[in-house]
């Protein structure tokens, strides 16, 4: 049977049992107390002057009957059309769950009426749609993007090994050197490929983290790097206590630091790493000196591959993954990463992450 023929028998059942609960009320607290005989002092004998149990019985009977049939109709009838307009909002979010299972993520409930359980089952969904339709978008423009960056040292490759091929006496120590190189590339951008899609997945294990000793770590690290660059590196905060995975959370600020080192000035540039500590979370802020960003470029680095084009490069820039990356680990640990840029110029790279309780620092 179908959900709305079991409410509409439910419905007529109900009624049907408060019917026959009102028949023997009626029956208990007035029909049974009406004797059998009735005697009339004065009568002379005991012939019934007033209707008695049996006469009221009769009269009783018929009426009672066609209460308990009107009483079926209308819980029949009443019940089939109140479980269709109840079940009318579930009709349109099944409507809406086979487009979905086609395919189509566009489309959306928008159930008007007042916020009952059926209401908020509905916004639930077009929430949920709407997070997949976006989930959807940026997979299929990130899968374009990878394979257009996977593409680029294989035809790379495939254009050095033609060249080779067509004058065999060329010198093969400058097409190795180049072929290390663009290999080197496609590994380091397969690599990052993998680890953006572990940090999707949240397959680690959480563990007790501390901001600050993570900084010191990536900053200890990435030192050479901005010495050559001309980089100074300053770090200052509070103990900032999560929980997550130390490796992931070290790879963020490990990307963090490396893209302030990478888009700062070409020389004497800065950058500061602070961590704090707020109620029900913890900070970690990398700022970083350079060229004024605009806000419109400022929204596009943290999607894949968007380098920033207006903003100072080096030989050391990675493959375009680096605040994606950050982004995603962030999201990973149930946190945000916001992108602002500099006054002065630069940018300022904040992930904010949640506290670890109190009985996870022991």
């Amino acid at each position: 049977m179908s959900v709305r023929l079991k409410l509409t028998l439910s419905y007529a059942a109900c009624i049907m049992a408060t019917g026959g609960v009102l028949l023997t009320v009626v029956w208990v607290f007035l029909l049974r107390y009406v004797p059998e005989v009735v005697m009339v002092p004065g009568s002379g004998g005991r012939t019934p002057a007033v209707p008695n149990q049996s006469d009221l019985i009769r009269a009783f009977t018929p009426p009672a009957i066609g209460a308990v049939i009107f009483l079926l109709i209308f819980g029949l009838v009443g019940g089939w059309i109140l479980a269709g307009s109840m079940l009318a909002p579930l009709n349109r979010i099944t409507h809406a769950t086979r487009l979905a299972a086609n395919g189509s993520l566009s489309h959306r409930i928008h159930l008007e009426g007042r916020g009952d359980e059926l209401r908020e089952l509905a916004d639930a969904f077009d929430t949920m749609l709407a997070r997949l339709e976006t989930h959807a978008i940026e997979q299929q423009r990130f899968a374009a993007n990878a394979s257009h960056e996977l593409r680029t040292p294989l035809a790379i490759t495939q254009t050095l090994l033609d060249v080779a091929h067509q004058d065999p006496d060329h010198d093969n120590r400058e097409l190795v050197e180049r072929l290390r190189h663009v290999n080197t590339r496609a590994i380091d951008l397969t690599e990052a490929l993998l680890l953006l899609s572990r940090a999707d997945q949240r397959s680690f294990t959480k563990e007790a983290v501390d901001l600050s000793l993570i900084a010191e770590e990536a900053t200890e690290t990435l030192l050479p790097l901005a010495e050559q660059s001309g980089v100074t590196i300053m770090t200052s905060g509070d103990i900032a206590p999560t929980l997550g995975s130390h490796p992931l959370l070290l790879q963020l600020t490990t990307n963090l630091v490396h893209n302030a080192i990478v888009h700062n000035l070409p020389d004497q540039g800065s950058i500061w790493i602070t961590t704090r500590v707020l109620p029900e979370s913890v900070l970690i802020t990398v700022e970083n000196t350079g060229a004024k960003l605009a806000p419109s470029l400022v929204a596009t680095l943290a999607e894949p591959f968007q380098r920033g084009t207006q903003r100072v490069r080096t030989d050391h820039s990675g493959v375009g993954l680096g605040l994606a990356i950050v982004k995603s680990i962030a999201q990973a640990h149930d946190g945000t990463l916001t992108l602002t840029g500099r006054p002065e110029g630069g940018l300022r790279a904040t992930v904010q992450l949640p506290a670890a309780p109190p009985d996870a620092e022991d």
